[in-house]
């Protein structure tokens, strides 16, 4: 089973569900701000995949920060206290395989690659 972690309303996360709604295999989608998000499964994903990949410095959440807020994110907690107070600062789609192995983004063939080396 596989486990994809976003926000509902990013086109993204839109775009990788349609295509695994395309694919014969099983999967549980999780969003952040229904669903919530925690220190621990955040810290997972800080494990496996390093905070700086995880911060989304491309949306718009990180542009309303204030140039303060940017320049204190220097260091997994601080990353991660941030990224728990607003979950849109993930970068998404976080697609997860049973063994705990992750993708971050969306690609198609690297979906289909992923689901082929995990299924």
């Amino acid at each position: 089973m596989f486990k994809i972690y976003g926000i509902k309303n990013c086109d993204t996360i839109k775009k990788a569900r349609r295509f695994l709604d395309s694919q014969p295999v099983d999967y549980h989608y999780h969003d952040y701000r229904a669903d919530g998000l925690n220190s621990d499964l955040l810290q997972g994903f800080i494990d496996t995949l390093g905070w700086q990949a995880l911060l989304n410095t491309r949306g718009t959440t990180w542009r309303k920060l204030s140039a303060e807020e940017k320049a204190a994110i220097d260091n997994a907690e601080a990353a991660k206290a941030l990224m728990l107070d607003q979950p849109a600062l993930i970068k998404r789609p976080l697609l997860t395989a049973a063994d705990g192995s992750m993708l971050l983004g969306f690609n198609e063939n690297d979906y289909q690659q992923f689901i082929q080396e995990k299924s």
